[in-house]
């Protein structure tokens, strides 16, 4: 891992970008911590880090105001890393069946999604290995959003991760369904009720597959983009249960 550049934000926030071999990222960090700090990884849908930035750095801060730290990288064809071929066939696929108002099949969805978990999920536990070499981390590790299949295949292979922050929606795998019985990490599920995006009914099934012991959905009403701003209160109060 190489830094690439470094400078202070307001409330003792410490950014830093790095590359891991061809992969793009950033850490936050507390400016005056005295102790290896636990980390969080930061998931985002894949629409590059740097539209991204403005919810990553928010997430960010109230991390670092916890006393963790925070990293994201840049996922598998996002951002300016070369496309996935099989991703993006599939994109065409879906748009397609979208404007034609025909279901999308599940066939579509495994096209679409398994490719980017099966190389997202390597390249996380890369970064794991990276970041957790740092002094100024010391673990234990939660995963926070983004794409919930990556998280999901993330709670099942990497027991680094002790906690997941997980929001529903996206096109699920058949799979996942599969995988998601495996899961026993502690989880906080987020799911807006009338996300006309997502299929709602798939969301709770999903979430009733979760062989967690522990595990919490909060729904709230609205659309995709309407998640209340106390719903961070949740998410933050179950990784300091988690992570502290």
């Amino acid at each position: 891992m190489r830094f690439t550049s470094e400078r202070h934000l307001d409330d003792g926030l410490l950014e830093r970008e790095f590359a891991l071999d061809e992969i793009p990222g950033v850490l936050w960090t507390p400016a005056s911590a005295t102790a290896p700090v636990p980390l969080i990884l930061l998931g985002h849908p894949p629409l590059g880090l740097g539209r991204m930035y403005p919810r990553l750095v928010a997430r960010a801060r109230r991390a670092v105001a916890d006393g963790f730290a925070a990293a994201a990288i840049e996922l598998p064809g996002s951002g300016d890393r070369p496309p996935l071929a099989a991703v993006e066939r599939a994109r065409v696929d879906l748009r397609r069946a979208l404007e034609a108002g025909e279901p999308v099949n599940d066939d579509i969805i495994d096209a679409l999604v398994l490719p980017l978990v099966d190389k997202a999920v390597p390249e996380s536990q890369a970064a794991l290995d990276a970041l957790l070499s740092l002094p100024e981390i010391g673990g234990p590790v939660g995963y926070s959003g983004g794409v919930i299949s990556v998280g999901i295949r993330l709670a099942v292979v990497e027991p680094r991760i002790v906690a997941a922050g997980l929001f529903a929606g996206s096109f699920v795998p058949r799979l996942m369904f599969e995988q998601a019985r495996q899961v026993t990490i502690p989880l906080h599920v987020l799911l807006q009720w009338d996300d006309e995006g997502n299929d709602r009914q798939a969301a709770l099934n999903l979430f009733d597959a979760f062989g967690s012991k522990e595990k919490t959905l909060h729904a709230n009403m609205g659309g995709h983009t309407g998640v209340p701003w106390y719903a961070g209160e949740g998410a933050a109060e179950f990784f300091a249960r988690h992570l502290r």
